[in-house]
């Protein structure tokens, strides 16, 4: 029997046994990539192909502002951060409130000044907020972490990860995480040697525990993952220094994978039992680890392979269908499929669009949001990449479409800068006309 087939028994297995500790909270999309942060919707009975102007429009809104975070999407309610909305008279950092059914501009609070460091297309806001409930929590680029009312914006109260939690960031293009609410808690990264990760009462943002990686170059652009391995919870995440796993409970690292320095690393880890792929740009690669109990509450980490440059990925995701990982190579335009298990390579192609793809699946197909504003729909296939459907978004493409799409309540919500545009991609109620 061939390594893989064991590894992927194993798996099996480890599934039934082990759910993810974050569940889909019905039809919300209410943090980064979904409610498991995976980027794969639970969605079906969605339109197999698009007509050729793409798929119809129920709404379109304008007022989310400059900016590069995606949509959260919970109840009756959008919430997204931009940078001089339309609908504001100055340029700074505002999280604006959309009516999830018509698209109205509910209201918008002012976080901060603007984001302004680096070129040009590099800045704004970054972090897509988090929903729990009647509240909303949000991190701005310089790190100031928020948790508002989502009936109005008022302010609950605010932490900032550098000057209270002693946070560090691990490159110069600011924070982009979105917070982990788990029960009572929240989890976020500030990074660097004194709190590479901090846990804090959702209620109120007291600490309640601190993990201190050791020489952690600072915080990078992930969100953090639960799992849970021989019965610990452990939250996994990647640093400016790599890959980490961490005890729920007490904040403990269990344990650590160091990379060796690069710009910046981005991607959500994607997590599937006790196996973790993370995939890191700037010629790094992916690479995938296996979680292992080590008594006492323990979990140590085995590499099952090293980093291999032809599965990495700047800033578009990677997601996981079924047994194989699909993502963009770097930021090129150009979409990989590999297998989890063993790193094989099936195939890699060109696609339609221009520069960086963003990525979520739903409903055995692949949603491409490429830089240059063209909105892709591909097989999620291991024998080849097959696009069925492809449009230009209005608006795309003047600044980079960097923002991930979300697929919910036969809905596909994407943002484009200052707007936000809302399709229907329901089987039973869009027509293929054009087709």
């Amino acid at each position: 029997m061939s390594a893989a087939v064991v590894v992927r028994r194993a798996l099996a297995v480890t599934c039934l046994f082990f759910a993810p500790a974050l569940s889909a909270l019905g039809n919300d999309w209410p943090t980064f990539r979904g409610a498991d942060r995976s980027g794969v919707s639970k969605e079906t009975g969605l339109l197999p192909i698009w007509p050729l102007a793409g798929p119809p429009l129920a709404w379109k809104s304008t007022g989310a502002g400059r900016g590069y975070g995606s949509l959260a999407i919970a109840g009756d309610r959008i919430f997204t951060l931009g940078d001089g909305p339309s609908s504001e008279t100055d340029k700074d950092e505002y999280i604006v409130c959309f009516d999830r059914q018509s698209g109205k501009r509910l209201w918008s609070k002012k976080t901060g000044k603007p984001w302004t460091s680096g070129q040009p297309s590099w800045r704004s806001s970054r972090s897509t907020p988090t929903v729990d409930g009647d509240v909303v929590y949000i991190v701005t680029p310089f790190g100031e972490l928020y948790c508002l009312n989502t009936a109005d914006g008022k302010e609950r109260w605010k932490k900032h990860l550098k000057d209270d939690l002693d946070g560090k960031k691990g490159d110069s293009w600011g924070y982009s995480e979105s917070p982990l609410i788990d029960g009572d808690h929240l989890i976020c990264t500030p990074g660097g040697p004194k709190a590479t990760m901090v846990c804090l009462d959702k209620r109120t943002g007291s600490v309640i525990w601190t993990t201190v990686r050791p020489g952690d170059r600072g915080a990078g652009h992930a969100c953090i993952m639960p799992s849970e391995i021989g019965g610990t919870k452990v939250y996994v995440q990647t640093t400016a220094s790599g890959p980490l796993g961490v005890r729920a409970s007490d904040g403990k690292l269990l344990w650590s994978h160091a990379v060796d320095p690069t710009p910046a690393i981005i991607p959500t880890p994607i997590v599937r039992g006790d196996l973790v792929f993370v995939s890191i740009g700037y010629k790094r690669g992916g690479t995938l680890l296996k979680q292992v109990p080590a008594g006492d509450g323990g979990v140590d980490v085995k590499e099952i392979y090293p980093l291999d440059p032809r599965m990495g990925n700047k800033h578009g995701g990677v997601v996981l269908v079924d047994e194989y990982v699909y993502g963009d190579t770097e930021d090129s335009g150009v979409p990989f499929c590999a297998e989890l298990l063993t790193g094989k390579l099936m195939w890699k192609k060109r696609g339609s669009g221009r520069g960086s793809a963003a990525i979520a699946a739903a409903d055995g197909h692949l949603y491409l949001h490429f830089a240059n504003g063209t909105m892709v729909l591909a097989l999620a296939e291991p024998k080849g990449y097959r696009e069925v459907s492809s449009f230009k978004v209005p608006g795309g493409g003047d600044r980079p479409s960097w923002s991930h799409p979300a697929i919910v309540d036969g809905k596909l919500y994407l943002r484009e800068q200052d707007q936000i545009l809302c399709y229907d991609v329901r089987k039973a109620r869009s027509s293929v006309a054009g087709r």
